[in-house]
């Protein structure tokens, strides 16, 4: 496995798109190593076959140009504190060695999502420590931070996303089981409704129209967040 500079997690296979989608794109722009990581393949989820859900991650991590893409394969609705899913999790953060770690804000309406993040915090953390017994040399990623799925708060800092948007959008088409199934069997969601994608349109363009631009995710970190200087901006005449 290639090591990266950020690995994001998500539970389910298009959460990670849902909430940082243009802020993967804009990375692997930058030139950054981005690897991404499922949780579970969805198999609860009322549209959709795990094949195709698998499938549909795959291109859409094609679309956002991480380097690669893996599922846990946990069961989906049984995420917990589960020590070896905790420590799952530690051994892949010491294989993939990120300089930053992206994971679900704990706060949201979907259960999974709030459990994972419990979880994947405790395997940030384990994965440091020398002494816990998972395969691989212990790393410590410089920060974690947390990213919306559903539920937001306000953020400690936002990413302006506006050139990248359009590639969000285009991984997010990928899911089409998700968003807008065609097969006979399909069943109404939330996910499905147009005000689903209203919703997280409206919140990304709200949190740039706070600074000024068309899109911005938000993102949340539990220290402070170090400046070099009270100027706005980042450029020093």
């Amino acid at each position: 496995m290639d090591t990266v500079d950020l690995l994001v997690f998500g539970p389910h296979p298009d959460d990670i798109e849902i909430g940082l989608g243009a802020t993967i794109a804009k990375h692997v722009a930058l030139g950054f190593r981005v690897g991404l990581c499922d949780l579970t393949a969805g198999e609860m989820g009322s549209n959709g076959t795990v094949e195709e859900r698998l499938a549909e991650a795959e291109a859409a991590r094609a679309v956002l140009g991480a380097l690669w893409r893996v599922n846990m394969r946990w069961p989906d609705r049984g995420i917990g504190p589960n020590p070896e899913h905790v420590r799952a999790a530690a051994e892949l953060i010491r294989r993939a060695r990120p300089r930053a770690v992206a994971v679900p804000y704990p706060s949201d309406r979907h259960p999974d999502h709030a459990a994972a993040s419990g979880v994947l915090i405790e395997a940030v953390f384990s994965a440091g420590l020398r002494r816990y017994p998972t395969e691989g040399a212990a790393w410590k990623a410089d920060w974690t931070c947390y990213y919306f799925i559903n539920d937001w708060a306000p953020p400690s800092f936002v990413i302006d996303v506006t050139d990248y948007y359009e590639t969000k959008r285009l991984a997010l088409a990928c899911h089409a089981t998700q968003f807008r199934p065609v097969s006979s069997d399909a069943v109404a969601t939330r996910l499905t409704s147009a005000t689903f994608a209203r919703l997280i349109e409206s919140r990304d363009a709200q949190f740039g129209a706070q600074v000024g631009v068309a899109f911005a995710e938000g993102i949340i970190v539990r220290e402070p967040v170090v400046r070099p200087h009270l100027l706005r901006t980042w450029d020093v005449r």
